[in-house]
């Protein structure tokens, strides 16, 4: 980071290693093997499958709800399930459903431009991963419930 230092100034190093302060994450480098090993063992294509089927599970039970608006595809998925309660902003749903013991999240999620388009101001989301199960989106889909009961929309 630095190329210098005296009692009166100091000199900046040479880009990069002007911005690589200290010693490097060799610990963040080999934990980052290691987790790349730990998906290759599981399948990257059986982590995929799972996402889909997590989400297009959750795509279709949620659509079973009054009031819920979903955003993207029925089929073809990735892990996750955007979607909103009639007259009910995301931050606040995902809030109650946080008092629940389900994380959410809500926002324009960097894509404010795609925010405009669909014509709302942001969207809250569920996200799966393989470490998920169905019986955790069943969960996510009670708490749902519970939210629609609290803001008065069941």
């Amino acid at each position: 980071m630095i190329a210098s230092v005296d009692y009166h100034e100091s000199t900046w190093n040479t880009v990069p290693h002007r911005f690589e302060a200290g010693t490097p994450d060799i610990a963040g480098a080999i934990g980052l093997a290691a987790a790349m090993d730990y998906l290759e063992a599981l399948g990257r294509d059986r982590i995929f499958a799972h996402d889909q089927a997590l989400a297009a599970y959750a795509y279709e039970r949620l659509g079973e709800l009054k009031g819920i608006r979903l955003f993207g595809p029925r089929v073809g998925r990735a892990g996750l399930v955007s979607f909103l309660l009639a007259d009910v902003h995301a931050h606040d749903l995902v809030t109650v459903a946080d008092q629940f013991g389900v994380a959410l999240r809500g926002g324009h999620h960097c894509n404010q431009p795609l925010m405009k388009k669909l014509g709302v101001s942001s969207t809250a989301r569920a996200s799966f991963y393989f470490y998920n199960t169905r019986a955790e989106v069943d969960r996510f889909l009670d708490v749902m419930r519970e939210v629609q009961r609290f803001f008065g929309v069941a």
